[in-house]
């Protein structure tokens, strides 16, 4: 009975405040008012002396639910299954590539600067997955995408920039599109190129184009599956088939190593743009970083130390490092094909071998890619079609359409390693390195960021750089292209 007497207090007393505050904006100061602040200083004492018995029952009665904790999801992922679908997110074509990238940065450059862009990528994606808990909590909902985190960030910050949320949200889109087609774009153009080359070598040789086309219906089937719950035996058997392909280049690239003194430490200021562009591409798992945490039935073991994203990370990071150390070392000047399966001897089965387990692994792994350029188009076209049946085949037809562009693109492409260094440079640098620590001003602001605003200025760091890498990458991967002989 005396919980009810002071919950009924309390009621009185907030009906009594409420009153009294509209009375004394709509009304000259009367000694009414003063009978309004004794009333009010009376009941205020009475509350503070029963704060106790009221939270308690405030707690009882209204508990908090954490809506990025209890998510509702239909497949949701395991641990072990976000942990193969992000190293395939991040192991593709870009790892074949770091020989081509170490030898326009010298072993010293790429092998120090790899490390440091490893350490500096993951943390943008724990910046983003934080953010994108920050915000989810704020506005009560359970996943946000990337985009959803940006327009949030800025709808729910600093006035002058709330204007601007649909147009950032737009921006990601873009920047996602092109990113995420680019990388399929190489993946065709990577398997068909590695087929190819085995198929020249034992039996007849055909243009690559061919190859091309023969890939299409395949990836188009393949990408008519639509939950990454179901991907999760083709990223695994990618895995095991990637893995096999590294531990024989590796058993290739570590015969016969010559001296160090072969090999070029520090390269030319005019050669490193190229390298980071190569080197951020690598490190291609920023837009498919929420989609594995949105849909993990366990979201809190994604971060921490040894969280599913350090410990992924961490083996990328290693294998970057040492395919392109290695690599350069191997062949030198010769690593310059966007790919080292290439450069490995073209008259032993073994060798030979590794072209078509890589190639298997990517074709695999495009569907992965896919995953993120869909989900940003499909929710538009969504809303023209009102039957279930009428969304399931435009569904499938706008996968379709979708796979068959980035065909007509992967036709165009005239140099695999420099259109790897374009993609990174342009689309991945923006993503991976701007908007993450750009995002985490503009959530945390002003309060929340840190001693001193050491946060603002670690953010506003990777971010000149990022700006750099994007500016100078992109406009010397752009000349590599249209001028590739100079």
């Amino acid at each position: 009975m005396d919980v009810f007497i002071e919950l009924y207090q309390l009621h009185e007393s907030h009906i009594y405040t409420t009153l009294c505050n509209y009375a004394q904006d709509n009304r000259p100061k009367t000694p009414g008012k003063l009978q309004c602040d004794e009333k009010q200083h009376l009941l205020d004492s009475d509350y503070q002396s029963q704060s106790t018995s009221i939270n308690m029952m405030e707690g009882l009665s209204t508990p908090t639910v954490d809506p990025i904790f209890n998510r509702t999801i239909e497949n949701p992922t395991s641990n072990f299954d976000t942990m193969v679908h992000l190293l395939k997110g991040n192991i593709g074509t870009g790892i074949l590539a770091m020989p081509d990238a170490f030898r326009n940065a010298g072993w010293i450059v790429g092998l120090f600067g790899t490390m440091v862009m490893g350490i500096v990528c993951t943390h943008c994606m724990h910046m983003l997955v934080r953010c994108s808990h920050e915000l989810g909590r704020r506005t009560q909902k359970q996943s946000l995408s990337f985009s959803d985190v940006v327009e949030t960030a800025f709808r729910t910050g600093p006035g002058c920039l709330q204007k601007y949320s649909g147009l950032a949200k737009t921006l990601i889109n873009i920047f996602l599109c092109i990113t995420q087609v680019g990388f399929c774009c190489v993946y065709f153009v990577f398997v068909a190129a590695n087929v190819h080359d085995v198929v020249k070598h034992y039996f007849f040789d055909i243009s690559v184009h061919w190859y091309l086309l023969l890939l299409l219906p395949p990836l188009v089937l393949l990408n008519w599956v639509k939950s990454l719950k179901y991907l999760t035996p083709a990223s695994l058997f990618a895995s095991i088939v990637t893995c096999s392909g590294l531990v024989i280049t590796f058993f290739y690239m570590l015969q016969g190593l010559p001296k160090m003194s072969t090999v070029r430490g520090f390269s030319s200021w005019s050669q490193l743009p190229l390298y980071f562009g190569t080197a951020i591409y690598a490190f291609e798992g920023i837009g498919v970083i929420l989609p594995l945490e949105n849909n993990m039935k366990n979201p809190q073991d994604f971060g921490g130390w040894t969280g599913v994203l350090n410990t992924g990370m961490v083996i990328v990071a290693v294998l970057y490092t040492a395919v392109g150390f290695f690599g350069y070392l191997k062949y030198g000047e010769q690593a310059v094909l966007g790919s080292v399966t290439l450069l490995l001897p073209a008259d032993e089965f073994l060798a030979q071998s590794v072209r078509l387990m890589m190639a298997i692994a990517i074709f695999l792994s495009y569907s992965l890619q896919f995953y993120v350029p869909f989900n940003i188009v499909w929710p538009i076209i969504k809303n023209h079609f009102n039957t279930e049946k009428s969304r399931d085949i435009a569904e499938y037809v706008t996968r379709t359409v979708l796979v068959f562009i980035t065909f007509l693109i992967a036709i165009a492409i005239p140099n695999l390693g420099a259109v790897i260094s374009l993609v990174g440079a342009f689309s991945s640098s923006a993503l991976a390195l701007i908007f993450p620590p750009l995002v985490e001003i503009i959530t945390f602001w002003p309060e929340n960021l840190g001693k001193n605003k050491w946060i603002l200025w670690k953010d506003l760091t990777i971010i000149f750089i990022g700006f750099a890498g994007f500016a100078i990458g992109s406009y010397t991967s752009l000349l590599n292209i249209l001028y590739p002989d100079e």
